[in-house]
């Protein structure tokens, strides 16, 4: 990793809270994720059509307001095209998702502004270099809040849904600023605390990392494209390995986004792909890294995987039940963190191959 991204030496009392600052930080992201997977298999994303910042937080406190708001959501594509019988009550269980949503990116911001302005311009002991970092994490927040208005309005134009693409923008900048926070953080609790590693692992282990976010970001598109709900079976697809169709599409390359088969299909080799690398990142590491916590990563990390492709196949046969979905969805944001865990333990000293 670049120094750059390396956080300074601070006192030990402001290391610890700007690393507590930065782990409740991460813990509201994951929780986040798993709020917009609930919104997103409920069907509750478009359901707020109003986008108020300050008013945003007050849900409808009378029933001439549920009517107001009940009356906006008739107006959209979504309404008329999926959910036309859906009355004032059914509209209550989808709103409250959506408002869950948004208040909790709201709390998020808020959180990310505090601990800014608190280790910025209150907090001498901060130096320059982390007081870059802060101020960059509460931009990158900014800029997510940004996305997610983005996102939803898609899904007001002559659609029924958001757009994919920019679902899986919104989840992805989410999953690296995670990254991001996570990584500054172990560097303030433990500076200067890991063991030799040789380039090979630390290369891999990078090399785990950059799948896992890739196998995320297509987990991303087969959310938004409801590709979970085709070939429920495994490992078999439509009675083969790879669907009839799955070049159906012209230009060849939009099969990749648009395509639910060859959407579903690309998640799955990538999950497979993403297990073997773990797999044998983890056994190359046991007899090269005597680093007890570098093993415990490792070690972990290959335990994660294991249940997260349990989690994954059972989620496609149970044909996406919310509970099992949603624990796929935050097995992820698991997986990726402990291998972000994975590659600081490596990032110490080099050690030959």
């Amino acid at each position: 990793m670049p120094s750059s991204f390396a956080p300074p030496a601070s006192a030990p009392g402001n290391r610890r809270a700007i690393a507590i600052w930065l782990l409740a930080s991460c813990a509201m992201i994951a929780a986040m994720v798993i709020i917009g997977g609930i919104t997103r298999l409920s069907e509750s994303g478009l359901s707020i059509v109003e986008w108020n910042l300050v008013m945003g937080w007050i849900p409808p406190l009378s029933d001439a307001e549920w009517q107001r708001q009940f009356a906006l959501y008739r107006q959209t594509s979504e309404f008329q095209l999926q959910f036309p019988n859906l009355d004032v009550e059914g509209f209550k269980s989808i709103y409250w998702w959506e408002y869950i949503h948004r208040v909790w990116g709201r709390l998020i911001g808020l959180v990310a502004l505090a601990g800014t302005v608190w280790f910025v311009f209150v907090d001498r002991r901060t130096q320059a270099r982390m007081k870059l970092h802060a101020i960059a994490i509460f931009v990158a927040v900014s800029l997510q809040g940004a996305i997610g208005y983005w996102m939803v309005t898609s899904g007001f134009v002559d659609r029924d849904d958001v757009s994919q693409y920019r679902l899986t923008i919104h989840l992805g900048v989410a999953i690296a600023l995670l990254g991001y926070m996570l990584w500054l953080a172990l560097g303030l609790l433990f500076p200067d605390d890991r063991g030799a590693a040789p380039v090979t692992a630390r290369r891999l282990a990078t090399g785990v990392a950059g799948i896992v976010f890739l196998t995320l970001l297509s987990g991303g598109l087969v959310a938004g494209i409801n590709a979970g709900f085709i070939f429920n079976t495994w490992p078999l697809m439509d009675g083969g390995f790879v669907p009839h169709d799955v070049l159906s599409m012209s230009p060849w390359w939009l099969n990749a986004f648009e395509n639910l088969g060859t959407v579903q299909f690309d998640h799955r080799m990538l999950a497979y792909a993403t297990t073997a690398l773990v797999l044998v990142y983890w056994l190359r590491l046991r007899p090269v890294v005597p680093h007890s916590r570098a093993r415990l990563a490792a070690g972990m990390l290959a335990g994660m995987v294991v249940l997260q492709v349990i989690l994954g196949i059972a989620t496609l046969l149970l044909v996406v039940p919310l509970p099992i979905a949603v624990t796929h969805q935050g097995g992820a944001v698991v997986l990726f963190a402990l291998a972000i865990w994975n590659v600081w333990e490596l990032s110490g000293p080099r050690k030959p191959a």
